[in-house]
């Protein structure tokens, strides 16, 4: 699916469903590598229709630092901005370009506001994407903060979505 949808998640549920029918009608076994991305149930209602599973969560933020995290972080300071590793790197392309920033940058503020401070939640970091997560907060006139988070929530994730469940031996009888 490409990574732009969630600039327009009303149109990730029936982008999901037509791809999973094609993969279901393939034979192949499909789970859904989204959280709900800004679909407001919409996304969940396929998964119901289509007997699918998909990651935990609200968004991909949920994911990878944890639900609670999160919910403390915008509990704390409802104006964060939360970035992800993909987010970092293409933060030219996926936000100041397609919301137009790089022609006119008279809209940041009516884009950004009313945030307060981007978190990096860092999967992977290393000192280019700190580099890259420090230009996109100074872009946008942000304070950063780095969170290490490691891939431990999405490793964990997809594997509850694709290891098959652990077969339960029968009891022996005792003599």
């Amino acid at each position: 699916m490409p990574p732009l949808l969630h600039n327009q998640p009303h149109l990730i549920a029936d982008r999901v469903r037509a791809l999973a029918l094609d993969l279901i009608a393939s034979g192949d076994r499909v789970v859904v590598g989204y959280a709900d991305c800004g679909t407001y149930g919409a996304l969940d209602e396929v998964c119901v229709e289509l007997g699918l599973e998909r990651l935990p969560g609200l968004h991909c933020y949920d994911v990878f630092g944890g639900a609670s995290r999160i919910e403390e972080y915008f509990g704390d300071q409802p104006g964060t901005y939360v970035l992800t590793d993909f987010l970092v790197r293409s933060f030219e392309r996926t936000v100041i370009r397609e919301l137009g920033l790089d022609r006119f940058p008279e809209l940041r503020d009516d884009y950004f506001g009313g945030y307060t401070r981007m978190i990096w939640l860092a999967q992977e970091p290393d000192d280019e994407l700190h580099r890259l997560a420090s230009d996109a907060a100074a872009r946008i006139g942000l304070p950063l903060t780095v969170v290490p988070t490691g891939l431990s929530g999405l490793e964990s994730a997809l594997a509850s979505l694709v290891d098959p469940p652990p077969t339960e031996l029968p009891n022996s009888p005792q003599d």
